[in-house]
């Protein structure tokens, strides 16, 4: 009975220590075994990199607008009266040259008033001239009667003179306005141009006032451009008040709706001046000339009013700046260098303008430093580096540490 008991409690006690011997033992084999590098520490973080590269250029604001003409005129009548004939011209889309008559509006009651003018010209001329054979029949009897002193205005008949005056002058009014509302039957547009829409036709009648169409200039288009403050400072503009035929700023439009990719050379000629309240923007206008290439001024592609572009303005000159993508730019305006050691450096730089891909910098990088562009969470100023596409450099020895049985 004792001898049971001895077993029941030594035997599993002994099994449990010879298993933990046994146990250790293999550990300490194993870890002594083991190759271990000579310093962990120096081992190498594989990165992609960019040579820096100093350049000189000038900077680019991006915009956009819709095509406008400079001048647009909505004709409306100015006399009354039956239209009896249209320019084939007057349609919507059709080009016309300055002076074209577009519309005729019956002349008839015009050519009949302007006659009964004339007629009553001629005959104020002839009471004026009439008053004033009177006015010097009479001074000559004051003299041949030997009358002494100075006849009166009433004896010389100045004042039915001076009345016969007005009349002539009363007529040649009135001709004139006869004149010029005949001349106003003939719808004309000076400038040439092309048509918008036309709300006329043969055989309506029109009163002072009605709407007769829309037409344009095609001599020059132009673009409002909004720029927000930011755009500005990369910007030369001309003043709002002092238009400057040398300040202008080269534009380059292009097609904004998708569409085959077309250019146009522009140029900012002139700013609004003005603040938008809503959109807190400036607006600039970009000027195309002879944007429909029909005045032999333009040889670019064909721009139609209405036309969505983008554009693209020449900004400020900078000197010495390192074009980089945006996304080495690091908190605090840093990047990480890889230094001449392949060692890294955390820098930190100037940056003078910074773009959604872009970034331009004018300080903290010299030419032909390498520029981290892997992106590293938590980057450790002197980690060794070593460069994507370079010959890797040695790597440290590997020894085995441990005891051969």
């Amino acid at each position: 009975m004792g001898m049971r008991k001895f077993f029941q409690y030594l035997l599993p006690l002994g099994l449990i220590g010879l298993s933990i011997i046994l146990v250790a033992s293999l550990v300490a084999v194993a870890k002594g075994k083991r190759p271990e590098r000579k310093d962990d520490g120096n081992q190498a973080v594989m990165v992609d990199a960019i040579r820096a590269e100093k350049t000189s250029l000038n900077f680019a604001v991006f915009s956009q607008g819709a095509v406008e003409p400079r001048t647009q005129t909505t004709l409306v009548a100015e006399v009354a009266g039956q239209i009896v004939s249209v320019s084939s011209n007057f349609i919507a889309g059709g080009f016309f040259r300055q002076g074209e008559v577009l519309l005729q509006i019956d002349p008839s009651d015009y050519e009949t008033a302007l006659l009964r003018a004339q007629a009553n010209l001629a005959s104020r001329r002839a009471q004026y001239a009439d008053q004033k054979a009177r006015s010097e029949q009479a001074l000559k009897d004051w003299t041949n009667l030997g009358r002494e002193g100075e006849p009166s205005d009433l004896v010389l008949r100045k004042p039915q003179l001076a009345e016969a005056l007005a009349g002539v002058q009363a007529a040649e009014a009135e001709l004139k306005e006869a004149e010029r509302n005949l001349q106003r039957t003939r719808i004309r547009v000076p400038y040439d141009g092309l048509v918008r829409n036309k709300q006329v036709d043969v055989g309506q009648y029109v009163a002072p006032g009605t709407p007769l169409g829309v037409t344009f200039a095609i001599d020059t288009a132009e673009i409002r451009l909004p720029l927000s403050n930011n755009d500005l400072k990369f910007l030369d503009l001309p003043s709002a008040t002092r238009l400057d035929q040398a300040h202008r700023a080269p534009v380059t439009l292009t097609d904004g709706t998708g569409g085959p990719q077309k250019r146009w050379q522009a140029q900012i000629v002139r700013t609004e001046g003005v603040v938008d309240q809503n959109s807190r923007v400036v607006y600039a206008v970009a000027e195309v000339v002879d944007p429909y290439g029909v005045l032999g001024l333009s040889e670019q592609p064909e721009l139609k009013m209405g036309s969505f572009v983008r554009a693209e303005i020449e900004g400020l000159r900078v000197e010495d700046v390192v074009v980089l993508p945006r996304a080495v730019l690091r908190p605090k305006n840093t990047v990480l260098i890889a230094n001449e050691e392949r060692l890294l450096e955390v820098r930190p730089v100037t940056v003078t303008r910074a773009e959604p891909r872009l970034v331009y910098i004018t300080g903290g990088i010299a030419q032909g430093e390498l520029v981290v562009t892997t992106s590293m969470d938590a980057p450790i100023p002197g980690t060794r580096l070593t460069i994507s596409g370079e010959a890797p450099a040695a790597e440290p020895e590997i020894v085995a540490v441990g005891t051969d049985q």
